[in-house]
């Protein structure tokens, strides 16, 4: 079994080290927020109050961080973390993050012969607590495959998207289409309350038609008992939709859902939303509409 040194106890980096310790791993973790250490000592981690403690011997470098910000107040400036990773580990960033961020990241890594994975999961809360989330992977193949061993413990598949930086343009064209989501179906559902119609049946011919997605059942069923807990908070989401548009645009294309999803989330987050579920974005839409979603 491999030494893994983790930072990160968010709303997913909680679960995954649960799991990586349920399959076996050493793993030492240190959090920005030391309040949270506590529990994860709990499930078997060991913890650290200096993120330097955490350099020394590892096999495995992971971190799940919020933002670009929290990457470089504690990998690539700050703390610099990136620039005392010892060669011999494999350091892997499981955080959405903008992919110009990623190859700063990869730069410092590289120069030092340190091999680096960008990895940034699909799924929230439930799926990072039972190991099902879904990775996006960028770096060298055979670095993949060794990585195998700590990223099948908190997976459903794993997901090689080829050379470094391709798992982070992954993971935000995958956010555009949970975005797209997001917002259909707040509109969507708007539209069916004010046409008069029971928006549970709305949800029965969503959840067996051939626009069916898990996260229209989800969100919806969420949704008409007025159940915003938390899985994925609105903040992130406002952050991501920035995110996608900046990558279309230094590409020269268009991210049209993204502008309105930045729209309605900075709209939520300005009322007090931000810490509540993504799908708070259906919240904004039927305030906007004059409709009450509750049945």
């Amino acid at each position: 079994m491999a030494k893994v040194s983790f930072i990160g106890l968010g709303i997913m980096g909680s679960g995954m080290v649960a799991n990586l310790v349920k399959a076996g791993h050493e793993v030492t973790v240190w959090n920005r927020t030391a309040s949270k250490l506590d529990e994860i000592k709990r499930v078997g981690a060991k913890t650290v109050s200096n993120p330097e403690e955490l350099i020394s011997g590892a096999d495995f470098f992971m971190y799940c961080l919020a933002d670009d910000r929290a990457i470089s107040e504690v990998i690539t400036g700050g703390y610099s973390l990136a620039s005392r990773v010892e060669p011999g580990t494999i350091a892997i960033d499981l955080s959405t993050i903008d992919p110009e961020t990623s190859a700063k990241e990869r730069a410092i890594y590289e120069s030092r012969g340190v091999e680096f994975l960008d990895a940034p999961v699909f799924g929230t809360k439930g799926e990072a607590r039972d190991g099902g989330l879904w990775i996006v992977i960028g770096g060298k193949e055979s670095v993949f495959k060794q990585a195998l061993p700590v990223l099948e413990p908190i997976s459903a598949t794993t997901h090689y998207m080829g050379s470094g930086g391709n798992g982070s343009k992954m993971k935000l064209v995958g956010n555009l289409l949970v975005a797209s989501q997001l917002v259909s179906i707040g509109e969507a559902l708007a539209l069916a309350k004010k046409a008069g119609l029971d928006l549970r049946k709305v949800l029965e011919v969503a959840a067996v038609a051939d626009f069916k997605t898990p996260i229209y059942a989800g969100v919806g069923a969420g949704v008409i008992k007025g159940d915003y807990e938390v899985n994925f908070p609105l903040k992130l989401m406002l952050k991501d939709a920035r995110l996608i548009q900046a990558f279309a645009s230094q590409l020269g294309t268009s991210a049209t859902i993204a502008e309105t999803t930045e729209d309605l989330a900075r709209e939520g987050v300005d009322a007090g939303l931000g810490e509540l579920n993504a799908s708070a974005i259906v919240k904004v839409i039927a305030n906007r509409a004059g409709v009450d979603l509750v049945e």
